[in-house]
């Protein structure tokens, strides 16, 4: 396989900030630059720590919350139906 000159070779293609393609060469048998991913090495690390869920957004946390919800609404609808028991029936107003 021969190199292409550096005009001829394919482009990056990714976004830029500014909002236009990336006019970079892709790296050899890729389709991104060196700095947009196509070098190797680049990208998230294996075993990321960064990506770990803690305190409000982990499972375990979530389903609590489901359940006290569902607990608060199962309380709420038997409110209601005491209070439609204990209400007098017939009495008008006034």
């Amino acid at each position: 396989m021969t190199d292409l000159p550096f005009h001829l070779s394919s482009r990056c293609g990714a976004m830029t900030r500014g909002g236009t393609p990336c006019r970079a060469p892709a790296v050899k048998g890729k389709k991104r630059c060196r700095m947009h991913g196509g070098a190797t090495g680049s990208g998230l690390p294996k075993g990321n720590q960064n990506a770990l869920k803690y305190g409000l957004y982990t499972a375990e946390m979530r389903a609590l919350r489901k359940a006290a919800s569902q607990n608060i609404r199962a309380s709420r609808q038997a409110m209601r139906e005491i209070e439609q028991r204990m209400a007098p029936k017939g009495d008008s107003p006034g």
